[in-house]
């Protein structure tokens, strides 16, 4: 028998009893449906033996550092629920404000891509946002396409995906859009160190990371891109590495885009920069 008490006191390494209690009430409330004046209400209450069974798998999961939202298949962003896995990166917070600063634009019936668009939580927000935008969103795997295409039907939003590499070529032919955004990997190699164990282990590293001696590839390869198929007053828009807004504001300058602005996030630190043509 289990007590739902006494999951509490369960170990989760390398969680401080905040986090702990916070994840294991997150496990609870997805699992029963009750909310969390329920779950306290109904603390002493014991767990029938097949949710016993599920808490204890997801625990495990949690214990070898697996993300909870890689374990119940869920993220929040801009407050839709998105079904994510391990072919897709999880949506994070700072990414809601790239979605807040393209949503400040007005304009009825924009065109707008998504350019490596994983889960597909920036078009799929900005198509609920502005249902009258025509978006389109791409990604170089189609496992990540499917995810995406996964969460807009879950949000009946028609959104137009397609498979391509931003990286090569182009051997089709494409249309022209109002705006181009991205948050493409621009994570270096060297800053692996630094970053949480359940990320390394478990979120898709070609999401992430770039090379050294190359750390603003995606952003010349969509630069690139934009010139050709960016509306001649369209505007680019990215998220970027702290450490490179100097660096990327002069590619894009050099690119013919005079016009850019970089913003902080909520966590003080530079990350997102616009770029208009005019």
């Amino acid at each position: 028998m289990q007590y739902i008490s006494r999951l509490f006191e369960t170990s989760l390494p390398a969680c401080d009893p905040r986090e702990k209690r916070a994840l294991l009430r997150i496990v609870l409330e997805h699992l029963t449906g009750w909310n969390y004046t329920e779950l306290i209400l109904k603390k002493h209450e014991i767990l029938s033996e097949e949710l016993h069974e599920e808490t204890e798998r997801i625990i495990g999961r949690l214990q070898n550092g697996e993300p909870i939202q890689y374990i119940l298949g869920q993220a929040d962003f801009c407050g839709l629920s998105f079904y994510v896995d391990r072919h897709v990166l999880i949506p994070r917070p700072e990414t809601e404000e790239l979605v807040a600063w393209i949503s400040d634009n007005s304009a009825p019936e924009l065109s707008v891509l998504d350019i490596g668009t994983g889960s597909g939580c920036i078009p799929i927000c900005l198509k609920r946002q502005h249902p009258d935008w025509h978006i389109s969103a791409l990604d170089i795997s189609e496992e990540a396409l499917a995810t995406a295409r996964r969460n807009a039907e879950k949000h009946q939003t028609d959104i137009d995906f397609f498979q391509y590499d931003i990286l090569c070529e182009p051997t089709v032919h494409l249309p022209v859009w109002d705006i181009i955004v991205s948050n493409p990997p621009y994570v270096c190699e060297s800053e692996k160190h630094g970053m949480e164990k359940h990320v390394l282990e478990h979120e898709p590293h070609t999401a992430l990371f770039v090379p050294d001696d190359d750390p603003l590839r995606f952003y010349k390869a969509i630069t690139t891109f934009a010139q050709k198929h960016l509306q001649p007053d369209g505007t680019l828009f990215f998220e970027i590495n702290r450490t490179y807004g100097n660096e990327v504001e002069k590619l894009l300058e050099k690119e013919n885009f005079p016009n850019v602005e970089r913003r902080f996030d909520m966590y003080g630190n530079e990350r997102m920069i616009r770029a208009c043509r005019k």
